[in-house]
């Protein structure tokens, strides 16, 4: 069984996203982060046992802009915990899924290692390597 760490959402302008999910009685779990990768700003909010992460490309040159010219401010993806990531990786893409790219690490995710994985019937996902002490 997979455990979620966060759901992801893309969002156009982060502080009014912030402030919207805060209304709602979300609390900021991190300050705003930049992710050169991604060229996207990036934090996480709580509420309860959920945690969202909210992206905000930053440009047009961002993996995700083309996302968020499309789909406006919404959830895009569902990140999951993995206690090993190649085998993950090596179990899900012997099941249909498309993996994205190598592992990269997620600044915004304490430099952790992530990778991105789609499959046609269920979207978009990211799984998060955690350690021992996670």
């Amino acid at each position: 069984m997979m455990i979620i760490h966060h759901i992801g959402y893309i969002v156009q302008n982060l502080e009014e996203s912030i402030n919207g999910f805060l209304n709602l009685g979300f609390s900021l779990n991190s300050s705003i982060i930049y992710d050169e990768i991604r060229k996207a700003r990036i934090c996480f909010l709580s509420n309860g046992g959920y945690c969202i992460e909210l992206v905000a490309p930053d440009n047009e040159q961002s993996p995700i802009y083309g996302l968020l010219k499309k789909y406006k401010n919404c959830p895009y993806h569902i990140c999951y915990c993995s206690n090993d990531l190649q085998k993950d990786i090596d179990t899900l893409c012997s099941k249909g899924w498309l993996l994205f790219s190598s592992p990269q690490s997620a600044p915004a995710i304490k430099n952790k290692n992530v990778v991105f994985l789609y499959n046609l019937s269920v979207g978009m996902i990211e799984l998060v390597e955690m350690g021992t002490n996670d």
